[in-house]
């Protein structure tokens, strides 16, 4: 009898703790909601930040448009992280690559980027190797792909050419070397397909 109970007594602490975070982001969401209009001046800054929540710009704003720390960046990056040729990224809505600690985006060969895309501390998003028959040149290849509703977790590297379907979870620490399709949950390296995953219940940020 107590094997059959301890489950569900583990159960119900999961979802009371996992109702206890969702009032908790949804307290932040609504003071953001709150002060956005008051506020609403920094989003001059960021032209290509349709989508980002306000809390997000004003962080980045003073290293990266006074400290000029990526100032030329037009979306919110962190002052750790570093976008190289950010004019050959096209970005959707509620997208910031770069906007978490210690990234590093790459750009040389192109980044295409579809809606809301949420990445970890630490991701690497490299479009272009250097050439191993001499270092000072790089290698052609096609544009990174990403697709809309994606998290890259902690310290993910996705590498030149790769194509990252839609609504896909990545796990920390995976190097992306191959193309990934819409609806999956991968991990590892190389990073693989683990699972299926469910359809994204979150806005359609394509309508904002």
């Amino acid at each position: 009898m107590t094997k059959r109970t301890a489950p569900r007594m583990n159960s119900n602490r999961h979802h009371r703790s996992n109702n206890a975070v969702r009032n908790s982001d949804s307290h932040a969401l609504a003071l953001v909601k709150r002060y956005e209009k008051l506020f609403a001046w920094v989003r001059w800054f960021y032209p290509r930040a349709k989508g980002v929540p306000i809390q997000y710009l004003l962080y980045c704003f003073f290293p990266q448009k006074i400290l000029m720390i990526n100032r030329s960046v037009p979306w919110p990056v962190h002052f750790t992280s570093r976008i190289l040729f950010h004019g050959r990224i096209s970005l959707g809505n509620a997208c910031a690559p770069g906007m978490a600690g210690s990234c590093y985006i790459q750009a040389r060969q192109g980044i295409n980027i579809g809606h809301n895309l949420w990445t970890g501390p630490g991701v690497g998003i490299i479009s272009s190797n250097h050439d191993l028959d001499d270092y000072r040149y790089h290698k052609a290849a096609d544009p990174i792909e990403i697709g809309d509703n994606v998290w890259l977790g902690m310290n993910t590297v996705v590498l030149p050419g790769v194509r990252i379907g839609s609504n896909v979870a990545v796990g920390a620490n995976s190097v992306v070397s191959r193309d990934l399709p819409d609806n999956v949950i991968a991990a590892g390296s190389p990073c693989r397909v683990l699972k299926a995953k469910p359809p994204y219940k979150g806005p359609d940020y394509s309508r904002i």
